[in-house]
């Protein structure tokens, strides 16, 4: 028999999707934060492993119930903001925790409208689009991802698709003309600790919607460059982007067995497959990563 050494390998752990809705009251006005908040720790954490000793274990519930604290204790702000002050209070109090993640979806909601003002205390989920932070915090460093995820955006033209290799299974036809949409799923590392995050999202986001509805598309991966280019061009503070962008697909639909022409009128939405165009636009002189994309 061959003898084995088998080692611990990388390791971390948390409360995932912890839960927390905040109420700010400003007299009749009540302000309204959802989120949903993850933590992962990492750190000198073998004993746990490898014989069982929980000694070194910051229990998932006590770091769930920190997060119900920490909101408690001083307003949530922007979401970069909490994360970062969670995070580094991992760090801090536990001399054995030499890393630790927080990442956090923001869940938005409108004021419902009462006779045509915004109620005080009413609220009207705003969609299924997600404001994304990732925050890792290791020694005395930290590394800040900002994001959105599944905002979805339809443009019924400047769009084409064509030149692409046919063989024997390609049905696919060439088109100069077609609806192009996807649910954009953006994620963006800053350079640094930036103050403004708050109007550095608003700015990414208003970018990307204009590039994507501005930018005449000979593919999805055109497109996927572009909004990223425009984002490192006009946005200092962001280092890298990586978008992942399914094509939610419309295919006209033959209405000639009824005798009518489809000018580009009518079409069939198609939920599934579908293609899923990724990639990653980053500056030439962009600071290194670290550990801000691990795990993605």
């Amino acid at each position: 028999m061959i003898s084995l050494a088998v080692i611990l390998g990388p390791n971390q752990y948390g409360k995932a999707e912890v839960r927390l809705v905040t109420v700010k009251r400003d007299g009749l006005v009540h302000h309204i934060k959802d989120l949903t908040v993850s933590t992962a720790l990492r750190g000198e954490l073998a004993a746990t492993h490898l014989t069982g000793d929980n000694s070194v274990v910051v229990a998932t519930d006590t770091q769930k119930n920190t997060v119900y604290a920490f909101a408690k204790e001083s307003p949530v702000g922007e979401i970069e903001d909490f994360a970062l002050r969670l995070a580094r209070h991992f760090v801090d109090r536990f001399g054995h925790i030499t890393s630790a993640r927080v990442m956090i979806d923001e869940h938005g909601w409108d004021r419902i409208a009462v006779e045509g003002k915004p109620h005080e205390h009413s609220f009207l989920r705003s969609g299924a689009e997600k404001r994304t932070t990732a925050v890792t915090v290791q020694d005395d460093r930290s590394w800040v991802v900002s994001g959105l995820a599944d905002l979805v955006v339809l443009k019924s033209a400047g769009s084409e698709f064509h030149g692409f290799p046919r063989d024997e299974y390609t049905t696919l036809a060439e088109t100069d003309d077609r609806i192009l949409a996807t649910a954009v799923t953006a994620r963006w590392r800053h350079q640094g600790e930036n103050a403004g995050w708050g109007e550095s999202f608003r700015e990414v986001r208003r970018i990307m919607l204009e590039t994507f509805a501005t930018k005449h598309s000979l593919s999805l991966q055109q497109t996927l460059y572009s909004m990223g280019e425009a984002v490192l061009t006009h946005r200092p503070e962001v280092a890298e982007v990586r978008l992942s962008l399914p094509n939610k697909h419309h295919f006209a639909v033959d209405l000639s067995p009824f005798g009518l022409t489809n000018d580009n009128e009518v079409f069939y939405a198609a939920d599934r497959p579908y293609g899923l165009i990724e990639g990653t636009v980053l500056r030439d002189d962009a600071e290194d990563a670290g550990p801000a994309w691990n795990p993605h």
